[in-house]
Parts: structure tokens; C-alpha cells; sequence
């Protein structure tokens, strides 16, 4: 069977080779993807009400439906979870991903209904096809596929009862509902290490589990794949050993949602100089884009995967005043390359206009190639800076590299002036590993700043005026974020630290958990 799925693969990649170097038709197949939906989403009783209607047309339907956020839909998404039909999209749905992003907001819970499902798996295997494609075999189909994604443990929702509404990681719900043949012959750690939700005992359990696989590819968040490394290599009594020298066909890295540069040189050095990297762009509300060429190109939208995009230019965002802004978004068709914008979906899901909070800048627009770069609600601006989360990462492995430290985690907020005459200023969070900790770095600070003072002519005016002073740099102790994640609720599968805010909730909890340390009332300068 297992050489019967690797000969239909290389068809299907040789297949996606093609398309990919043809013509491109990512702009028809998103007109066909609005035409898909709209009926659809017309028969929902939310959206009919706002005016959609069987037919319409894209211009009505920009016209008429405002921009919309998870904030503005949970009423109707609460109904949902107790059983109310036709709400959002036609039927009843009972599997929700929980989500709350990267903004430390409160838990969301988005609807995943049968035809969602339908359009992770073939994004998902698309993307594979891609990295196939790229690498001019199918190879990779012919060993195991060891994901450490979410627990498939589902949680009931309280209050839905009697209707059988569950909720849980999005990665765990896509395995439950993995096509039969990826279950059987590629899919590890296999259904039980999959339910566990005690990341650490799930981590050995998966080591113990696959060391003597075939593992062909590897999937996760960059901060977990390095301890699976460590985990998997002490168990092998080979600690300094690549994962190649113990799975010798091992050659994908699939990964996605964090930057990866604050990782790369750790995990090349893990994995092995033969394994090849692929980035991928997955998000509880769609499968949005997958790597088909070099990193350097960007992302290419799976823009023929039934989700309908529109783009709002960063120019005109406004969280205020969201919904008044629907006529300024455009679809694919109206992007520009080199251009910011906020990312808006209508998915099968029953999403319409929904603004993901991801911002994301394009490379190409024949074919449309993009990267994201941040969140809209992770920019600093406490101080009118407008700094992105993408230059926050780049200033710090810059700093980082001239130094030689390697970043576990780190996070950026305000430190706001208490006295007449004193400049507010950026306050960094910082673990390095194998680093110290318990202390301010004046020189790491000074380096910080110059670097941002590069990648941002708003905060090198701010500075140039005196409207901010030099930034203060905490490295702090090991494990301060693995408590703040684990007290957050956000530790372990596809949790995501955030790395910057425009308020102090995420800095004064940090310094809370802090107490004792010499900065434990940091940034009340």
C-alpha cells in the first residue's frame, strides 16, 4: 500500500508542478470561490438578514455586508454551540477550534463545519504537493508523517448540552477527520499520544513511540520541535546526533505560524543539513497560503481552496471603525505588490468579511505571493512608533546573532514615564538559552535600538526628537514565558506567545511571575 500511495502522489505532484509553472488562475478561481459561497451563506438567517441574497453579485455584496470580527459574531456563534440551525451556514455545526490568536484575548471559539474540514484537507494536501513538486519527488510520501500538533481530546462546550457541541486545538479536529489512508500509513503519533494533553509526558510518549520509524516528515511549532529534538535524541543515547542520522529518510520540516529565524540556526543544527524546510500558513479560520518556491518569494495563497479573500490596505485599517471600512477592502484582483494589508475571509465556516487580525505583505500578485508580518492588534505604538511585530523579531536576532545567543522567547510592551520630564520608552522581555537571567542589558538595550532605529523611521523619529528614550532590556530567568504561557492557558500544541503589545497586561503579569528578581517592578520607571 505504502509504495501504491507514493507512485499516486508522484502523479498528483508532478500534476501540481505543472499548474504551478502554468498560467496562473488564482484570480478565476477566487471569483469561483465567491460564487460557491455566497448561495450558500444566503441561507444562513444572519447573513440574509444583513441583505445577502441568492445571486448576488460582488459588488452588492461589498456594499452590503460590513467587515466583521469574532467580537461581532458571537451572539450568533453562541447560538450555534447550543444547537441553532442555519445561523452562519446552512445546518447545524458541532466542532469548534479554540482560538486566541496571539493577542491574549479572551478564548474564541470558531465554527468547524463539515465543508471546512473539506477545505483543510485539501489545502493541507496541496501544500504538500507543493514542497513534492519543489523537491521533484514524491519521496516523502512513503514514510511517516510525525505531526505534534493539539490533543484530538475534544472538550464538550459548557452550555450547549443538550447538543454535542466540542471544542478543541484545530490541529487535533483535522486529525480526527484525516482521510482513512493518511490515518493508516503516514499519520503519527497514532490515536492515543494524539489525545493526550500533558505536553511534556505527550513529547516522551512520542519519542518512545517513533524512534524506530521511518519518519519522513516532521510538523510543528519551531519552540516544540527543538525539544522533541532533545527529547528523541537523549533517548536515543545520541545527544549531539542530527534527527537524520536516526530517521535517515527524513527530509521535511513543515512549519508555520511564528517567524522561524529566531529558531533556524538551532533547528538546522537538530535536524541535519539534508532536511529541507517548508513553510507553511495555517490559521484557525483557514489554510491560507503554503511555500512553492524559494523562501525569498513568499507564500502562494491557496487561493483555489474555496476561501474567498479581500484585502484591506494598512493605509485605511482601523480597528475603531472596522465595520465602515468594507468598501476600502479589495479582492485579489485589486492587491499591489509591496503592499500591507489586512487580511479578510469569506470561508465555508460561515465567515463572510471576517477580519483575521493578520496583516500580511505581498511579494508577487501573478501568482499572489505573501508573507505575513504581523498581527494588527500586536502593533507597538504606546508612543505613535508603529512598530510591527515582523521588526521586533528582526532587530533581536540581529543583536542576537552579532552576540552569538540563541532566543527562547521574548516580548515587547510600553514602560510608561511616572515623573515630569521623563520619555516613555520599550521595554524587552527576553530569554536567551543557556543565557543569563535576573537582570538588565544595557549593551543587548543599546543594540536593540539601533536596530529598530534602522527598520523603522517612525521610532528612529521618535528618538531622533527625544519622544522616547533608549529601550530597556530584561533577560530574564529560564522558564518566566513557559509560566506566563502555562498560567495564560496557551502552553503547548499551536500556542503562540505574543510578542508585543501597546499595554502593559502580558509585561506586568511577566514581572508578577518575576517576583523576587532584581527588575520585579520593571518598567515602573
Amino acid at each position: 500500500m505504502k509504495a501504491l500511495i507514493a507512485a499516486g502522489a508522484g502523479v498528483l505532484a508532478r500534476r501540481a508542478a505543472r499548474r504551478l509553472a502554468g498560467p496562473d488562475r488564482s484570480v478565476p478561481a477566487q471569483a469561483a470561490a465567491f460564487r460557491a459561497l455566497a448561495p450558500r451563506l444566503a441561507r444562513a438567517s444572519h447573513w440574509g438578514e444583513m441583505g445577502l441574497e441568492p445571486g448576488i453579485g460582488y459588488q452588492q455584496f461589498r456594499a452590503r455586508l460590513p467587515l466583521s470580527t469574532y467580537e461581532s459574531l458571537v451572539p450568533e456563534i453562541d447560538r450555534m454551540k447550543r444547537g441553532a440551525a442555519d445561523v452562519l451556514w446552512p445546518g447545524r455545526c458541532e466542532l469548534y477550534a479554540v482560538s486566541s490568536g496571539t493577542t491574549a484575548g479572551p478564548t474564541k471559539h470558531l465554527p468547524v463545519t463539515a465543508e471546512m474540514l473539506r477545505h483543510f484537507r485539501k489545502a493541507g494536501l496541496d501544500s504538500l504537493l507543493w514542497y513534492a513538486a519543489r523537491a521533484g519527488h514524491a519521496r516523502v510520501f512513503s514514510g511517516k508523517h510525525l505531526m505534534l500538533g493539539g490533543a484530538t481530546d475534544l472538550a464538550p462546550i459548557p452550555g450547549s448540552a443538550p447538543f454535542p457541541a466540542r471544542a478543541g486545538d484545530l490541529s487535533g479536529i483535522a486529525a480526527l477527520h484525516l482521510p482513512r489512508w493518511v490515518e493508516r500509513h503516514l499519520y503519527e503519533p497514532g490515536a492515543a499520544i494524539a489525545r493526550m494533553n500533558d505536553w511534556p509526558a505527550k513529547i516522551e510518549a512520542m519519542a518512545a513511540r517513533t524512534l524506530p520509524l521511518d519518519v519522513t516528515l516532521l510538523a510543528g511549532i519551531p519552540s516544540w520541535l527543538l525539544i522533541f529534538a532533545d527529547t528523541l535524541r537523549r533517548r536515543a543515547g545520541r545527544p549531539t546526533a542530527p534527527l537524520r542520522a536516526l530517521w535517515p529518510r527524513l527530509e521535511c520540516l513543515v512549519h508555520g505560524g511564528v517567524p522561524l529565524a529566531p529558531f533556524q540556526d538551532e533547528l538546522r543544527a537538530a535536524l541535519g543539513p539534508e532536511v529541507a524546510f517548508h513553510e507553511v500558513y495555517p490559521a484557525s479560520e483557514a489554510f491560507v497560503a503554503a511555500q512553492d518556491a524559494e523562501p525569498e518569494a513568499g507564500l502562494r495563497l491557496a487561493a483555489e481552496a474555496g476561501i474567498f479573500y479581500e484585502f484591506l490596505p494598512m493605509s485605511d485599517y482601523d480597528e475603531a471603525g472596522l465595520p465602515g471600512l468594507g468598501l476600502k477592502a479589495v479582492p485579489l484582483s485589486g492587491v499591489r505588490a509591496g503592499g500591507e494589508y489586512a487580511l479578510v475571509l469569506t470561508s465555508p465556516a460561515g465567515l463572510a468579511r471576517y477580519v483575521l487580525g493578520d496583516v500580511v505583505r505581498f511579494h508577487s500578485v501573478s501568482p499572489p505571493r505573501l508573507s505575513y508580518v504581523g498581527r494588527t492588534r500586536l502593533q507597538l505604538s504606546a508612543f505613535g512608533e508603529h512598530v510591527i511585530e515582523q521588526e521586533l523579531t528582526e532587530a533581536l536576532l540581529a543583536a542576537c546573532r552579532r552576540r552569538g545567543g540563541a532566543i527562547v522567547n521574548f516580548h515587547v510592551a510600553p514602560a510608561f514615564a511616572l515623573a515630569a520630564g521623563e520619555r516613555g520608552r520599550h521595554e524587552w522581555w527576553i530569554e536567551l538559552r543557556g543565557g543569563p537571567g535576573g537582570g538588565a542589558d544595557d549593551a543587548l538595550a543599546r543594540e536593540l535600538d539601533r536596530e529598530l532605529r534602522r527598520l523603522n523611521a517612525d521610532y528612529d523619529a521618535k528618538r531622533r526628537g527625544g519622544g522616547m528614550e533608549e529601550p530597556i532590556a530584561r533577560l530574564v530567568r529560564p522558564g518566566l514565558f513557559e509560566a506566563w504561557l502555562k498560567a495564560a492557558g496557551k502552553w503547548g500544541g499551536q500556542s503562540k506567545m505574543p510578542r508585543c503589545r501597546s499595554d502593559r497586561r502580558i509585561a506586568d503579569a511577566l514581572a508578577a511571575l518575576a517576583e523576587g528578581e532584581p527588575f520585579a517592578c520593571a518598567g515602573r520607571i
